[in-house]
């Protein structure tokens, strides 16, 4: 392959992401999917509307994630998700502290960046400190700490960390029946306990959100997974996966990309690549706006008071550091990794969960004492 086909590829690859993520940021902006949210729901007034949007979602990602992993279309091994050790410390400390700070921020990842497409002020602000925060944890004094604390932590996973792969090989199963099989049993399960309720499917925006956002999980992987392939760059020799840090199949994650996006902004030069996270990032963004603008819902939003100001830059930090040890957010690892059915990801879910819940307490804990 030439350079200048390799550079056309590339310019594909972040052209379909980027599209992809306008059609997240469109949906989730109509829909409002919020995981946040939806932990909320249940906490405060007993609603699981939401986290059947959010349980709709994981299916429709698991299910197709293994639709293409059966067509050989995706090497679950070749994914990020994949390895042979389970840092179970990282993923649940991790976790919990990016519950915590999603709380305190007004929402995750993802509802920060669709946010800024409604005209949130506050979410920009949000966006900045979490991509340092991020940045920080992957490079700076906070990666530092981390290598030397939780990171020292792991099991080893002889057959690797996902769970397909580990019931093969303990039931001595072929691993071809066995992931099909497992993520139709839970995919499948999620998506009919979603449907079970007659509120939430007599409601087209709660099965949008569903599909819509399940279905970008999908596309993200078969655009990484596909499109990007490359059997032998030109300068390597080497198969990689075109426009990703890893050089291996990246999925669909926000806490990572922000980072990145703020790095190739503060570094830039002419003819630097711009990187697969900042097709992402944008991406929701403008996805969120279009939309935002069509329903007339764009609305200019700023702090409340120092407490509001102080609480969002302290979720903002919290989020950057725990979605970094975590290795994803609540898309990175609650709807992608989540999708693979790997062990490390429904550890780092569990801990988001707990530290939402902790956050919400201490809301609660806030509003009672003033």
């Amino acid at each position: 392959m030439e350079i200048a086909d390799l550079r056309l590829q590339e310019s594909l690859v972040l052209w379909c992401a980027f599209a992809t993520c306008m059609l997240f940021g469109a949906v989730a902006q109509r829909t409002h999917f919020c995981t946040m949210g939806a932990i909320s729901d249940v906490f405060n007034i007993g609603s699981w509307i939401r986290m059947r949007m959010w349980g709709m979602a994981i299916g429709v990602a698991m299910l197709g994630f293994y639709s293409m992993v059966a067509l050989d279309w995706i090497d679950p091994t070749k994914t990020i998700y994949f390895s042979l050790r389970v840092y179970w410390l990282s993923a649940l400390v991790g976790g919990a502290l990016f519950g915590i700070g999603m709380v305190l921020a007004s929402g995750c990842a993802s509802k920060t960046l669709v946010r800024i497409g409604e005209g949130s002020l506050k979410s920009i602000v949000v966006f900045f400190i979490m991509g340092l925060a991020a940045y920080a944890s992957m490079r700076g004094l906070t990666a530092f700490f981390r290598a030397r604390t939780v990171d020292r932590v792991w099991a080893d996973a002889e057959h690797g960390s996902l769970i397909p792969l580990w019931a093969a090989s303990a039931f001595q199963l072929d691993p071809g029946t066995t992931s099909p099989l497992l993520a139709l049993l839970v995919g499948g399960g999620l998506i009919v306990w979603a449907l079970a309720n007659r509120r939430f499917r007599s409601s087209t925006n709660n099965l949008l959100a569903g599909v819509g956002i399940g279905a970008s999980v999908v596309l993200i992987w078969w655009v990484i997974g596909r499109l990007a392939f490359v059997a032998e760059h030109p300068q390597t020799l080497e198969a990689t996966y075109l426009t990703t840090p890893s050089g291996r199949i990246q999925a669909l994650s926000f806490t990572g990309p922000m980072a990145r996006t703020l790095d190739w902004g503060m570094s830039f030069e002419p003819g630097k690549a711009i990187p697969l996270g900042m097709a992402l990032v944008l991406g929701v963004i403008a996805g969120s706006f279009m939309h935002s603008l069509y329903s007339r819902t764009f609305q200019w939003e700023g702090f409340q008071s120092t407490q509001d100001t102080a609480l969002h830059i302290v979720g903002a930090i919290l989020m950057g550091i725990g979605g970094v040890t975590a290795a994803g957010c609540t898309v990175g690892q609650g709807l992608s990794g989540i999708s693979t059915l790997n062990l490390t990801s429904v550890i780092a879910l569990a801990g988001i969960l707990l530290g939402g819940v902790a956050g919400l307490q201490f809301q609660r804990w806030l509003l009672m004492r003033e």
